[in-house]
């Protein structure tokens, strides 16, 4: 039998965005008699990645979150406490249970397939898109991609482009040394030097922890440097004792208030962090994701052009002032976290991370952040 190579629909990569949109679309009827395909250059069976949140009650996730937390700590030279969070709860998802839920969900459904194949062209030829693969050509009527690359935000200079890069450990220690119901959030008791430099750590238990040192910077590490920063931490800060290394988790997010428009075209449309979906000033991309989602898929119905849709609101430029402060001031970044930890409660953090703050409480949170270099900004972009 031949491969069917036309599609209504087809979604270029099997990530958390690629998913969660083939998802929507199998369980909702207007797509039930349109044809969809995945494509992705991988199985996606590993655990190639972890995915945090923070969120009030079960959620929708709830049958594949891994773990989950009550109390953060924020630390710094300067100022440490401990908080307990409620009514959120601080939350894990490890990428190959994601994997698997989701594939579950599209099984059965004789409308949509996965092939992995690795796509070497996308092009929108006005009437349809035809992409070219390591093995096949396909045509749609959309797309959807979430192929990223760093040159899709470096190529212009009005807005600047860091990275959120780290390397993470998971470990397991003879000495019980971690708190399991406490996720260190930030932890900026280490050496700067000249970015902004923090600890983050995820307790399974009081013997196992990812344990990541994170950077907003503009440029990545060596490797070598990022395992340097680890080893050091846990001997002095976490006095761990003897540990084994379980896994090793590496990666860098676009943190850009950049506005990825110019990419879409009339029947293509970039999700995900190609998309601009990961949160400008946080990279946090689990959660914005679920909620673009829907969105989407409501705009798709209305058959009007991809590159219409706009997800503009006021916390597009909270995130370009928030991100062109620390692009100028990068060695200082850690005084901002700590001044907002400092003033507000972590609830009213996530409220306006989560866009869902009312303008009392967007003043409350500005006005927590240190004024001088963010009036400066201000006035800049004017």
């Amino acid at each position: 039998m031949e491969k069917e190579t036309n599609f209504d629909y087809i979604i270029i990569g099997a990530g958390a965005a690629g998913l969660m949109l083939a998802s929507a679309m199998v369980k909702d009827d207007f797509f039930l008699n349109k044809s969809i395909l995945l494509l992705d250059k991988d199985a996606k069976i590993a655990n190639d990645r972890t995915w945090c949140f923070w969120e009030k009650g079960e959620g929708e996730f709830k049958s594949i979150v891994s773990k989950t937390w009550n109390n953060i700590y924020f630390g710094s030279t300067e100022f440490s406490q401990d908080y307990a969070i409620a009514p959120y709860q601080y939350k894990m998802v490890y990428g190959a249970d994601f994997y698997r839920a989701y594939f579950d969900r599209l099984k059965d459904k004789p409308n949509i397939s996965f092939r992995q194949e690795q796509v070497t062209s996308v092009i929108d030829e006005g009437s349809i898109v035809i992409i070219t693969t390591d093995y096949s050509s396909y045509s749609a009527s959309k797309v959807f991609t979430s192929s990223f690359d760093y040159k899709m935000a470096t190529h212009q200079k009005k807005y600047p482009v860091l990275q959120q890069h780290f390397l993470g450990w998971t470990i397991k220690t003879e000495k019980p040394i971690f708190n399991p119901d406490q996720a260190t959030y930030m932890d900026f008791s280490i050496p700067q030097k000249g970015n902004i430099r923090f600890m983050y750590i995820l307790p399974f238990s009081k013997n196992e922890a990812l344990v990541e040192y994170t950077l907003f910077s503009e440029n990545r590490l060596q490797k070598e440097e990022y395992e340097e920063a680890l080893v050091r931490y846990l001997e002095n800060n976490l006095d761990c004792g003897t540990y084994e290394i379980t896994e090793t988790e590496r990666g860098s997010i676009p943190m850009t208030a950049y506005n990825f428009r110019e990419h879409h075209t009339k029947n293509i449309r970039y999700i995900g962090t190609a998309g601009g979906w990961a949160k400008p000033s946080t990279g946090y991309t689990f959660m914005s994701t679920a909620k673009k989602v829907p969105v989407l898929i409501e705009f798709i119905k209305t058959g009007k052009p991809l590159n219409k849709l706009s997800f503009k609101n006021r916390y597009g430029f909270y995130d370009l002032l928030f991100l062109d402060v620390l692009a100028k001031h990068n060695d200082q970044g850690h005084k901002i976290f700590e001044s907002l930890f400092k003033s507000c409660p972590p609830q009213l953090i996530f409220k306006f991370l989560d866009e869902d703050t009312t303008l009392l409480e967007d003043f409350k949170f500005i006005s927590a952040c240190p004024t001088k270099p963010f009036v400066k900004a201000l006035l800049r972009r004017i």
